[in-house]
C-alpha cells in the first residue's frame, strides 16, 4: 500500500469503465497506484496547492475529492442539481467551477471547505466543459447543445454574454497570453479561433474528426487537439511566420490510440500526455519530435488526465 506520495511528477487519469483513477508515476513511466471512484470518472482539477484533486463522476452525479499526500478519497460532493457534472476550471484562490452537462447550471465550490457556495443556470443546452482566461476574470462555458458559449463573470458569479460559434462546441481554452479563444466545433470538425475582447472569429481550420478537447503548451507555442473519430492528435503551432504573416497553423497530426481524449503537458512542456479512450492507454508525445515515443498503460477507457507535482 502506497502511505505516501514521494516528491516528483504524476499524472492523475480517469479510467472511465470501470470506476477507478490511476496515478502514473512518469519517473517509472508507470500506474503506482489505483483507486475506486464513484461511477464513470470523466473530469479531473488539482488544487492550485498541489493538495487535492476533484473528479467529476458523470453518471453517479458526485465529485470526489482526494487528498494528494496519500492518493486517497476523503469527500464525495452532492447536490440535488447535479446532472452529469462534468467540466472543471480552478482559480489561484481555489475556487471550482463545475459545469452539470444535463441541468446546464455552473456551480461554485470553495475548496476550502468542499461547500457548494453559488449555482446559476446557463439557460442553454449541455453545458459542459469550463475554460478561465489567464486572469482568472472570465469564465467560458461551451454549451454543446446550443451551438454557443456562455460567458461568466467570476467577480459577479453572473453571465455576462453568449458567443454563437460551430456545431457542438466542446473544447475550449484560453492562450495564455489571454488574447485569443479556441474553440474545437466537434460535430463540423474544425476550429475556430476569436479574439477576446469582441469575440470575432478571426481564423477558422479544418482539423480531424470529432475534435474535443484543446490545451495550451506551457509557452503557447502550440495548441494540442485530440480528434476522438481519427484517432490522431492535431498540432497547432499558435503563431507560424511565413511570407510575411504570422498565423495559427495546423503543423501535423500524430497518429495515437484509438479515441484520444484527456490531454495534458508536462511543467517544462517537453512531453504531452494523452489518454486514449479504447487501447486503454496513455500515448507519450515528445514536443521536440512532434512524434508519439511511447505508451503506458493504465484502466479501461481513460479519459480525464490532470498533472500532479508533488514538491
Amino acid at each position: 500500500m502506497l502511505n505516501k506520495i514521494e516528491a516528483g511528477e504524476y499524472l492523475i487519469v480517469l479510467n472511465k469503465d470501470e470506476d477507478s483513477i490511476s496515478l502514473v508515476s512518469l519517473n517509472m513511466s508507470k500506474v503506482i497506484k489505483t483507486i475506486s471512484s464513484d461511477h464513470n470518472p470523466h473530469e479531473v482539477v488539482v488544487t492550485p496547492d498541489g493538495k487535492k484533486t476533484y473528479v467529476t463522476c458523470s453518471l453517479g452525479n458526485t465529485i470526489d475529492v482526494i487528498d494528494n499526500s496519500n492518493f486517497e478519497i476523503i469527500n464525495r460532493i452532492v447536490d440535488k442539481d447535479f446532472d452529469f457534472p462534468h467540466g472543471l476550471g480552478i482559480n489561484k484562490e481555489g475556487v471550482l467551477y463545475v459545469a452539470s452537462t444535463y441541468s446546464s447550471k455552473v456551480f461554485f465550490i470553495d475548496t476550502a471547505t468542499d461547500q457548494i457556495v453559488n449555482c446559476i443556470d446557463t439557460g442553454e443546452v449541455h453545458s459542459h466543459m469550463v475554460a478561465l482566461t489567464p486572469d482568472e476574470k472570465t469564465i467560458y462555458v461551451p454549451n454543446i447543445g446550443s451551438d454557443n458559449i456562455s460567458i461568466l463573470s467570476a467577480d459577479t458569479q453572473s453571465i455576462t454574454g453568449v458567443i454563437p460559434v460551430g456545431k457542438g462546441p466542446e473544447g475550449v481554452a484560453v492562450h495564455p497570453e489571454g488574447k485569443w479563444l479556441y474553440v474545437a466545433n466537434q460535430h463540423e470538425n474544425n476550429l475556430f479561433i476569436m479574439d477576446t475582447t469582441q469575440h470575432e472569429i478571426l481564423w477558422k481550420r479544418k482539423i480531424g474528426s470529432c475534435p474535443i478537447r484543446i490545451v495550451f503548451s506551457p509557452d503557447g507555442k502550440y495548441a494540442l487537439i485530440p480528434n476522438r473519430e481519427s484517432d490522431d492528435l492535431t498540432v497547432i503551432l499558435t503563431a507560424q511566420e511565413i511570407a510575411g504573416f504570422t498565423r495559427p497553423w495546423e503543423i501535423k497530426r500524430i497518429p495515437v490510440g484509438k479515441w484520444p481524449g484527456g490531454t495534458v503537458f508536462s511543467n517544462n512542456g517537453l512531453k504531452a500526455y494523452v489518454a486514449n479512450n479504447k487501447t486503454n492507454d496513455l500515448s507519450i508525445i515528445d514536443m521536440a519530435l512532434l512524434k508519439e515515443v511511447g505508451r503506458i498503460d493504465v484502466g479501461i477507457h481513460p479519459d480525464g488526465i490532470a498533472l500532479l507535482t508533488v514538491l
